[in-house]
């Protein structure tokens, strides 16, 4: 699995500077302002930073954007970079400048100097999570992404706060790589395994395997794989950091591929296990981090197969709920091995709320793009507080209806419910859906991710490919809402 760059903190020592080999970045405010290692870089590089500065080109930059000096003489560095960056910014702003200032220096070792700056931690997620590239399958290892040293008056407290940004940013890393790893390489059984691998963090992972479930009577996630020679499993994570505090629950399904045939995206439907990364993200993160809550994660592990023991279309099946499904698309699987999962999350954890997430529904891409998730929630209070810490985080998620009118678009003939209701409202009925195995009682959040968990070119803190959409933001809700300390 792909690491992120080592990151070290250290006091600021103007005499060592000219010998500092890779990139070194400054801080300068909007006006031209340096602090004291400006200055030293200025005059061992007889005067280039200050020209630089007096430029137009400077003038023309926004907040947060980067002007870089090529070979700087009198310095060892084969750049100076010059980050346009006010003294006060949001956490959003200083990560987004630590981004800008990663892709400035490539893949060379970053030297960041930021004296007294107080959003010095934000600078070193921003740069951290930026640095990421997914070679595993190429024939040539790709060069690694250089260290990031941070230079400061307080090293130790800078490396205080960041501690458990970059505890998140390795769940990020996590969720990356698996949801970038193709079907034949991360199999249902494979995927379990990087799972069980959280056990050595203090993460408490059970394995059921498609024994179980049928003795569960998960038979509508087990119609979804029947087709497969991959085993369909559900893992159960658990993370106790809060004595006996009721756990909050995180859901998500993983390998629902699709055929050819009916999709036309099916060469990228290796993202199509993104919920299931982004609830294991989540729980490295929190092991890592020593989050002081209650989370369980359940994810379902499916594969979707054409097979002459496959599901049908006009085949009906019974939930683990106990309610009857009409499979009239067997392309809207997911769904189907969410309704289990969901339904066994609270039968067996009773938690105090629950999120799923998954790459759920092409219709979502339609309607928000890849800048925003869909979120439906049956809870105002969870829903303002989630999209509050996905505003704060920098992760893009967006308010869609509810309402009751829409469960008349899959109300079927022959069973209860029918999977889907075709191309009108795909994403809200999809969450109808869904909600039938919610109980009341239970604040959930449905979060639809298609189009944010991988996306076709660069974003700001990720490459194209992978982006471990969501890490961020269901961490900050944790804090927010469910941490005891």
């Amino acid at each position: 699995m792909t690491q992120p760059s080592p990151t070290q903190f250290c006091a600021i020592d103007l005499e060592a500077l000219p010998a500092v080999t890779g990139h070194v970045a400054i801080l300068v405010t909007p006006e031209g302002g340096m602090d004291g290692t400006g200055r030293r870089v200025n005059r061992l590089s007889k005067g280039a930073v200050a020209r630089a500065l007096a430029s137009d080109a400077w003038e023309k930059l926004s907040d947060g954007d980067v002007m870089s000096v090529a070979y700087p003489v009198g310095m060892a560095a084969d750049a100076v970079h010059l980050l346009k960056l006010a003294r006060r910014v949001t956490p959003r702003e200083g990560r987004r400048a630590g981004a800008k200032l990663r892709v400035a220096a490539a893949k060379a070792a970053l030297h960041l100097y930021v004296g007294n700056f107080t959003r010095s931690a934000d600078l070193a997620l921003g740069a951290v999570l930026r640095g990421y590239e997914f070679g595993d399958h190429k024939s040539k290892t790709p060069d690694a992404y250089g260290p990031v040293t941070l230079y400061g008056s307080k090293p130790d407290e800078i490396a205080t706060k960041a501690a458990p940004l970059l505890a998140v940013a390795e769940g990020v890393f996590f969720t990356r790589d698996l949801v970038n790893a193709p079907a034949n390489v991360l199999t249902t059984t494979r995927f379990a395994e990087h799972l069980s691998d959280l056990g050595a963090l203090g993460v408490k992972v059970e394995v059921l395997d498609e024994p179980d479930l049928e003795k569960l009577g998960m038979r509508a996630l087990l119609g979804v794989g029947q087709g497969s020679e991959s085993p369909s499993k559900v893992v159960v994570m658990e993370w106790h950091g809060a004595g006996d505090a009721q756990p909050f629950a995180l859901v998500g399904k993983g390998w629902c591929l699709t055929r050819a045939t009916t999709n036309p995206l099916a060469e990228d439907m290796t993202m199509d296990m993104g919920g299931a990364g982004v609830v294991a993200g989540v729980m490295k993160a929190l092991a890592l981090r020593k989050a002081r809550a209650n989370v369980v994660g359940v994810v379902g592990l499916v594969e979707n197969m054409p097979d002459g023991r496959a599901q049908r279309p006009g085949d009906v099946v019974v939930s683990m709920k106990g309610d009857t499904i009409e499979v009239i698309n067997t392309d809207a699987e997911g769904r189907l091995v969410l309704a289990d999962v969901l339904w066994y999350a609270q039968q067996r954890f009773a938690p105090r709320a629950m999120i799923n997430l998954a790459t759920l529904t092409g219709a979502i891409i339609i309607g928000l793009g890849h800048d925003n998730a869909g979120v439906f929630a049956n809870d105002e209070a969870l829903c303002n507080a989630f999209l509050k810490a996905a505003r704060g985080e920098d992760e893009g998620a967006w308010p869609m209806p509810l309402d009751d009118s829409y469960d008349a678009l899959i109300k079927s003939r022959i069973a209860d419910i029918k999977n889907t209701g075709g191309r009108p409202a795909g994403s809200i009925t999809a969450a109808k859906f869904l909600q039938r195995f919610v109980k009341k009682e239970t604040p959930w959040i449905h979060l639809d991710i298609a189009g944010v968990a991988s996306i076709p070119k660069d974003s700001t803190y990720a490459p194209a490919g992978a982006t471990g959409w969501g890490v961020l933001a269901l961490d900050r809700l944790i804090q927010d809402m469910f941490d005891e300390g």
